[in-house]
């Protein structure tokens, strides 16, 4: 079995097979931006700067690991997923809270 073949989507999308360094970081980015965007989307309160700088830290931190796990597991797979569930719940409730005001 050849590793192309055990590779994830957005592996395989990066190239992580052919290129490692480029894959890794393009994997890595993505990674970073879908988890803060399921973040911010389901779970940010409003904090104070510091408090809000610590906890984009462990995000970009907790990010380096979910990468190499990233490869073989579905890990920027399911926050897509998860960013997409988020943002159509996000706009029901907006359209739901239009039409509570209409009436």
């Amino acid at each position: 079995m050849e590793i192309a073949e055990s590779l994830q989507f957005f592996a395989k999308l990066f190239n992580v097979h052919e290129n490692p360094e480029r894959g890794m970081w393009l994997l890595y980015i993505t990674i970073v931006v879908l988890s803060a965007v399921v973040y911010k989307l389901g779970f940010a309160r409003k904090l104070p700067l510091l408090k809000a700088a610590i906890v984009y830290f462990f995000l970009f931190a907790g990010a380096t690991i979910l990468t190499f796990l990233g490869v073989f597991l579905p890990i920027a797979e399911g926050l897509a997923i998860a960013a997409l569930i988020i943002v159509l719940y996000k706009i029901r409730l907006l359209r739901e809270k239009n039409s509570e005001e209409r009436e």
